[in-house]
């Protein structure tokens, strides 16, 4: 697809651009926007076009171009979670029901975004594009940041691949520094917004659904991105230890997420012209205007994403009410300790 997205990136006349891009992207027949696009084009439109029946649900849930990365993540993700929770059920100590919960549908979430036909239609439509984004980099991390499962996976992971592998690389000097890097306040937001920001710049976000390689990075990227940024800004603080950040400092770092992603959302969504053509060169899954499924993009990246920052801050002001209530039980248990003592003496 190399001279597909050269020809975008180059040529001026952006609608024949357009017709030479879809013609090699349908010759090629290969992961040109990104995956089996001329077959896969025709076959959702047979499908979904067809008078007798939709898609059924289970052919929406199976994968599309199938990765065996994401199945072994998932799945190992899921079992190692599951043996822990039964180590910490039989210890008398187990997560509550709801964190498990939330671990399953942060895990779902990412599974339906990269591996079901979700994955084929964002890279038809842009809507469904920024919805996929929303999940992967919003919505599935504050889950799964939520179940606090590290205590679970790690009595689920087997002592010999601890001692020998995980434990090694987590200690390594090199991989610490690196997470306290990316875990700099300034850093993470600069991360955060400006993976939005720079996979949503046209000239990249073409190149990108052209390429396969920039694809799986773009998703991955935001994937990984998402987990670290609220972690530093959903977790408690005894949970960060060293990088324990300020609950002051996160709800800044939050309103300065939301304020910049309603701005670049209103930008596309108000836009009078089509920012993201290759769409078009691709064809869409449905019969869309293309200024309308850019509004709906933008609208998604403008609303939905900014909203996840207002509940960052509640679960922030929950933790700060949390620990409020210990300290105030605490000076309580020592001001009766202190008292008994001097009632004997």
């Amino acid at each position: 697809m190399r001279e597909a997205w050269v020809i975008g990136l180059h040529s001026r006349d952006s609608r024949g651009a357009i017709h030479l891009i879809r013609d090699i992207v349908y010759r090629k027949h290969g992961r040109g926007c990104t995956t089996q696009a001329s077959y896969a084009h025709e076959r959702s439109a047979s499908v979904l076009c067809s008078p007798r029946l939709m898609l059924s649900s289970l052919e929406y849930l199976l994968p599309w171009d199938f990765s065996p990365t994401v199945l072994l993540i998932c799945s190992l993700s899921a079992v190692l979670y599951v043996r822990g929770v039964g180590v910490l059920k039989k210890a008398g100590t187990p997560p509550a029901a709801w964190r498990s919960i939330c671990f399953f549908l942060g895990l779902g979430f990412d599974y339906a975004a990269l591996q079901t036909y979700v994955d084929y239609l964002s890279q038809h439509m842009f809507w469904v594009h920024r919805l996929q984004h929303l999940v992967l980099h919003h919505i599935a991390p504050a889950l799964l940041v939520a179940s606090a499962p590290s205590v679970a996976l790690r009595y689920g992971t087997p002592l010999w691949l601890r001692d020998r592998v995980v434990d090694p690389l987590t200690q390594q000097r090199a991989m610490r520094a690196l997470l306290r890097f990316a875990q700099n306040p300034l850093v993470a937001l600069l991360l955060f917004v400006g993976l939005i920001y720079y996979w949503l710049t046209p000239l990249v976000h073409f190149a990108a659904m052209l390429d396969v390689h920039r694809y799986l990075l773009m998703n991955w990227g935001m994937a990984v991105d998402g987990i670290l940024f609220w972690w530093l800004m959903l977790a408690s603080r005894d949970r960060q230890r060293q990088l324990a950040l300020g609950y002051g400092t996160r709800v800044l770092l939050l309103c300065i997420a939301a304020l910049l992603q309603i701005l670049l959302g209103a930008y596309i969504a108000l836009h009078r012209s089509v920012l993201f053509e290759v769409y078009g060169a691709c064809g869409r899954a449905w019969a869309l205007s293309p200024l309308v499924d850019q509004q709906l993009g933008g609208l998604i990246t403008w609303i939905p994403a900014a909203m996840m920052s207002g509940v960052g801050i509640i679960v922030v002001l929950y933790h700060v009410m949390q620990e409020s209530r210990g300290l105030q039980r605490g000076s309580v248990a020592l001001a009766v300790g202190q008292s008994r003592s001097l009632s004997r003496g």
